[in-house]
């Protein structure tokens, strides 16, 4: 997934995307999880304020390689302020915080296969 870089940034304008700095979780998990946490946080994201359709360009945005994140986030008029789309905003002003876990996949994540086989 695509990301910014904060200092290139300018008010109104947004940096270039780059991939998101690996990162690992507290705890291994499971693809299955992971899904689970990004479901939960999609789900419940919008009930802290922004509109509903700079979310949704922002899931979509985070679900999809780099030169589509770009044109998807252009097109919804998405600032992203942050070098890892973490930290965005709206046309408004509205901030938008994304957690990593919903940007990319942690280092140390299990694929669900690997647990079924271990029990």
């Amino acid at each position: 997934m695509g990301c910014f870089n904060s200092k290139d940034s300018v008010p109104g304008k947004s940096a270039k995307l780059r991939l998101p700095s690996p990162w690992k979780a507290h705890d291994p998990i499971t693809y299955s999880e992971l899904q689970k946490l990004r479901n939960e946080f999609w789900d419940t994201a919008p009930h802290y304020g922004g509109d509903q359709v700079i979310w949704d360009a922002l899931k979509s945005a985070s679900e999809v390689d780099i030169q589509s994140a770009a044109v998807i986030l252009d097109a919804a008029e998405i600032i992203v302020a942050s070098s890892d789309m973490s930290l965005c905003y709206d046309q408004k002003g509205r901030k938008y915080e994304l957690p990593v876990h919903v940007l990319s996949d942690p280092r140390n994540v299990i694929h669900d296969e690997s647990v079924a086989n271990s029990n």
